[in-house]
């Protein structure tokens, strides 16, 4: 899957290990690993054993309170869209960039070219977008804006405060 950090393709180095692995204790991959917020509190021990680092993917039905005392243990929080109207991804990573989060924060899920923009004014640092998805030509929606109706941590003013 294409991932796109500061608006260029780079070589993706984080893994996604699903709650199956854990459940069918199948063998978890060497390198920087990302799991599920429930399986990262299920299995603490072991992953803070690792000499990899480990970081996680939370979605909107997650409850952020162990995340955001952690904040500075994760290098990377994956922020998944499960589906196109499902738009609290944006609202969490506004949270965590208020928080003080200073990591990555990735997008992944249901991405499309509309979004990409709002993304990286939330507070994004890397969106992953599927291979069926991503054409080169999506790199130019963050430019085509120039008004926004919504607010974001970017601190341009929305048009109805203009």
């Amino acid at each position: 899957m294409p991932l796109l950090i500061n608006r260029e393709v780079v070589t993706d180095n984080w893994t996604l290990v699903k709650n199956e692995a854990f459940e069918e204790n199948a063998s978890i991959p060497a390198g920087d690993i990302i799991v599920p917020l429930t399986t990262y509190l299920a299995h603490n021990e072991s992953l803070t054993a690792r000499t990899e680092q480990v970081s996680i993917q939370i979605n909107g039905d997650d409850d952020l309170t162990a995340v955001l005392e952690n904040l500075d243990q994760f290098p990377l929080i994956a922020i998944d869209f499960p589906a196109f109207r499902d738009g609290r991804g944006f609202s969490i990573a506004r949270l965590l960039v208020r928080e003080g989060y200073k990591g990555e924060i990735r997008a992944t899920g249901d991405i499309g070219r509309d979004r990409l923009a709002y993304l990286e004014r939330c507070g994004f640092t890397s969106i992953q977008i599927d291979d069926e998805t991503y054409t080169p030509e999506m790199l130019s929606a963050f430019d085509e804006m120039s008004n926004y109706y919504q607010s974001a941590t970017d601190n341009v003013r929305a048009v109805y405060h203009q």
